[in-house]
């Protein structure tokens, strides 16, 4: 069983950031410098871990001027296609939901192609045409809460 929670702590942020450098740095080739932003502070993060207490994915959202943006959505390579990223998206929606300022506002992302139809299962559609982002396919994608 995933069980996917805020990150609280500093040793759970130092987890997440260790997923996103093995996922976005090291396998899929984005520099370091468009990994890591000035968000990190004002985001909320979310940390999975496996039933034995193993950190395997991560996620984050923040407030801008256009509604709600989740991003940085990883799973390590070894828990693909175990539910992580459902788990993840699950959470992140839900956490949105909580917080009364997101009323009315849309959620959205910029889904690579090969998380879209995770996406798709959960109310987003593709807004606009492919784009590229950091050598990487996304559509823009979103939802309204």
């Amino acid at each position: 069983m995933i069980t996917v929670k805020v990150v609280e702590t500093q040793d759970e942020l130092k987890q997440i950031f260790a997923i996103r450098e093995e996922v976005f740095v090291k396998e899929q080739k984005v520099a370091p410098e468009e990994e890591y932003d000035e968000f990190e502070e004002v985001a909320t993060h979310f940390i999975a871990v496996d039933e034995e207490g193993v950190p395997c994915g991560t996620a984050r959202w923040r407030f801008t001027q256009n509604g709600m943006k989740l991003e940085r959505f990883a799973v390590l390579k070894s828990h693909r296609g175990k539910g992580v990223g459902q788990a993840l998206v699950k959470e992140v929606i839900d956490n949105i939901a909580l917080n009364p300022e997101s009323r009315g506002k849309k959620m959205y992302m910029h889904a690579q192609l090969t998380a879209v139809n995770l996406y798709d299962r959960f109310g987003f559609q593709k807004i606009g045409d492919q784009f590229e982002e950091c050598n990487i396919m996304h559509y823009h994608m979103e939802k309204m809460m």
